[in-house]
């Protein structure tokens, strides 16, 4: 362990940019998150507000969300100041543009989600930040709902928690043929498993299928990741089953960064069959073009109405 100064973390790394790499993935820090990282920022189609507790994970994705978009080394950074991270969400109740405001989903509250730059159920048993931050939105009477997606399935500390229905569990999922592309994380069938934990201690839970990859023989691979998960959830007396569904994407950055951490993934970021989108903040990213995302998504629809129809899809992207 090593004592810093401040939240700065100029660690001396491997020159070697494999080793580095590595290096990275297994160092976590604990900071005090400044001002600026504590600002609650909107996070549309997923919920109202982006509520962090922590930047960085020890998985080993080779299509990462966070490549490309936390600067220098993927080295996870957990906030020592927690409930002032929390404390921010007070300001945000009622003021958010997704569930606050939409008819289809106002029943959820103003929702935070705890997972746009972390895992955080794959930290918690260094960190115990999660099972704070649900206590925390159990014991807050107001209409609001912490949310969380993960790859991991060590659930057990959360099962007793006071969560007054306040926090919603989902389980981010692939089919196992795609469990390369997720390395240092946990199958699909024990996420599934936790997933159904969660529900029976009375989490309201979702499943998040993503990224979904059009690769040879993906029909298939997904059709059996539905019927996977309607084996497991589907005799789940009155489950509050969410789904949400999001299409691979990348940018330059991203996908430069990521052929660097993984050159051998064998995952498919050339521009065949893709197109490129321009974000309302200017920047650009690859996406499947119009008539393969047509396909993909009439697809998981019909499978979802047909395997999970208690499930209600929240969004396609």
């Amino acid at each position: 362990m090593v004592e810093l100064p401040g939240d700065r973390l100029n660690l001396a790394l491997s020159a070697d940019e494999r080793r580095a790499y590595v290096e990275a993935k297994n160092t976590l820090a604990v900071v005090v998150a400044p001002p600026s990282k504590r600002r609650l920022q909107p996070i549309a189609p997923s919920a109202d507000w982006r509520i962090d507790l922590a930047q960085g994970c020890p998985a080993h994705c080779s299509y990462c969300y966070l490549a490309g978009s936390l600067k220098g080394a993927p080295i996870t950074r957990v906030y020592a100041n927690l409930e002032q991270v929390l404390e921010e969400a007070r300001d945000h109740l009622g003021r958010g543009l997704v569930t606050s405001r939409s008819a289809a989903r106002m029943h959820e509250g103003t929702t935070f989600e705890a997972s746009c730059y972390t895992d955080p159920l794959s930290i918690e048993a260094v960190t115990g930040s999660l099972s704070a931050a649900i206590r925390w939105f159990g014991e807050w009477n107001a209409d609001a709902q912490l949310r969380f997606t993960t790859k991991f399935a060590a659930v057990e500390p959360l099962l007793q928690l006071a969560h007054n229905g306040r926090t919603r569990m989902r389980a981010s999922v692939n089919p196992a043929a795609y469990a390369r592309f997720e390395g240092g994380t946990a199958p699909v069938a024990q996420r599934l498993q936790a997933l159904r934990r969660m529900a029976e201690a009375g989490y309201p839970i979702g499943l998040t299928i993503a990224p979904i990859i059009a690769a040879n023989g993906w029909q298939t691979a997904y059709a059996e990741l539905i019927a996977q998960a309607r084996a497991q959830l589907a005799d789940l007396p009155g489950a509050d089953l969410t789904i949400e569904l999001i299409t691979h994407r990348f940018n330059a950055g991203s996908k430069a960064v990521l052929e660097s951490w993984y050159p051998s993934s064998g995952l498919d970021m050339s521009g065949t069959g893709r197109a490129l989108k321009r974000t309302r903040f200017g920047a650009e990213k690859v996406v499947y073009d119009s008539t393969t995302m047509r396909v993909l998504q009439d697809f998981f629809e019909r499978r979802i109405a047909d395997d999970l129809p208690h499930a209600r899809i929240l969004y396609w992207t």
